[in-house]
C-alpha cells in the first residue's frame, strides 16, 4: 500500500497531564495522544488510523525520566529509547533494557520514540512489551476519574489493543527491583533494527542454588500477553542446570502460537522461541550467580 497524506486532523499541545486529559475530553473519543509519533504517524499516512484530533504530550516534563522509588524503578511514559539505552539505573538492575534497546530500530528512531508509545502501539513484535512482561512490571494509567495500576501482563488485550481507554493516558511504568537478578535479551531479525522474527527476554534469580524467581517475555511468536508462565513454572524451584533450562525453553516454545508470514514459517519461529529462550536463560542464570 503506497504512503498517503494523513487525513486532516486538529492539533493541540498539552502542558501538563491535567491539561492533556482536558484536551482529550474536549475533542471526544476520536482524539489520540501523540508522543514520539513513530508508530502513529505512519499508520495515519496509510489511513489505518484516522483520529479527529491529536493531543501532543511532548512538552510535559512530569512524563519523562527514570528514577528509583522504594523497591521499584519508575520510567516515565515519555522517556525516549535513547535515555533507556543510556540509563545507569536500568543497566545496574536490568541489563535486559540495554540489550533490547540496542536492537530497536536505529538512532534516529531511538532519539525520538518513547517507551509509552511503544507499549501503547501494542505491535505483536514489540521489544519493550516483551521486556515489560518478562519483568512483571505495572503500568499507571490516568484519566479524569483518577489513576489505576495495571499489570503489564494484562495491559495488552490483543494486537494493537491495550487497556488504555478513550480520554486516558499511560503516564509511567514500574518495574520491581529484584536483588541478585540476572537478565538477558535475545533477538533474531532479518536486518539490523528490524522487527524481530522472534525475541526472548528473561530475568532469573538464583538463591541457594535454585531458581527462586524468573520471568520469560517473548515477542513475534504468538505468546499471550508477551510471556510464558508455562516456561517460568518449569524452572522455578529447580537448579539452573542445562537440562532444567532446556526444559523451561521447551515449555516456553510449546506455549507459543506463531504465524507464518514474510518473516518466516511458524515452525521456524517456534524453534527460535526455544533456542533464544535457552540462550537468554543461560546468560541470566550465570549473571545471577555472579559467573
Amino acid at each position: 500500500m503506497a504512503l498517503q497524506t494523513p487525513a486532516p486532523v486538529d492539533y493541540a499541545k498539552a502542558t501538563s497531564v491535567v491539561d492533556a486529559l482536558a484536551k482529550l475530553a474536549e475533542h471526544g473519543e476520536e482524539a489520540r495522544v501523540i508522543a514520539g509519533g513513530h508508530s502513529l504517524l505512519p499508520m495515519m499516512k496509510l489511513r489505518l488510523a484516522r483520529p479527529d484530533a491529536l493531543v501532543d504530550i511532548n512538552d510535559i516534563p512530569e512524563l519523562a525520566g527514570i528514577r528509583v522509588e522504594g523497591a521499584e524503578i519508575v520510567v516515565g511514559a515519555m522517556t525516549r529509547h535513547r535515555d533507556i539505552l543510556e540509563s545507569g539505573i536500568l543497566s545496574e538492575h536490568y541489563p535486559i533494557f540495554r540489550e533490547a534497546e540496542k536492537v530497536i530500530a536505529d538512532p534516529i528512531v531511538r532519539n525520538r520514540g518513547t517507551i509509552g508509545g511503544s507499549l501503547c502501539q501494542a505491535d505483536p513484535a514489540s521489544d519493550l512489551s516483551a521486556v515489560g512482561s518478562a519483568l512483571k512490571g505495572t503500568a499507571v494509567v490516568v484519566g479524569l476519574g483518577g489513576s489505576r495500576t495495571v499489570a503489564l501482563r494484562e495491559f495488552h488485550q490483543g494486537p494493537y489493543e491495550t487497556v488504555v481507554g478513550p480520554g486516558e493516558i499511560l503516564t509511567e511504568l514500574r518495574y520491581p527491583i529484584r536483588p541478585g537478578a540476572g537478565s538477558a535479551y535475545e533477538k533474531v531479525e532479518r536486518r539490523a533494527g528490524d522487527w524481530g522474527v522472534a525475541t526472548s527476554g528473561v530475568f532469573v534469580v538464583v538463591t541457594g542454588g535454585v531458581v527462586a524467581d524468573c520471568g520469560i517475555g517473548l515477542a513475534a511468536v504468538g505468546a499471550d500477553h508477551y510471556c510464558s508462565p508455562e516456561g517460568e513454572a518449569a524452572l522455578i524451584g529447580k537448579e539452573p542446570t542445562e537440562e532444567n533450562l532446556a526444559a523451561a525453553a521447551a515449555a516456553t516454545a510449546a506455549s507459543c502460537s506463531p504465524n507464518s508470514d514474510q518473516r518466516g514459517p511458524a515452525d521456524y519461529k517456534a524453534h527460535l522461541a526455544h533456542e533464544l529462550t535457552l540462550r537468554a536463560l543461560r546468560r541470566a542464570a550465570r549473571a545471577s550467580q555472579g559467573a
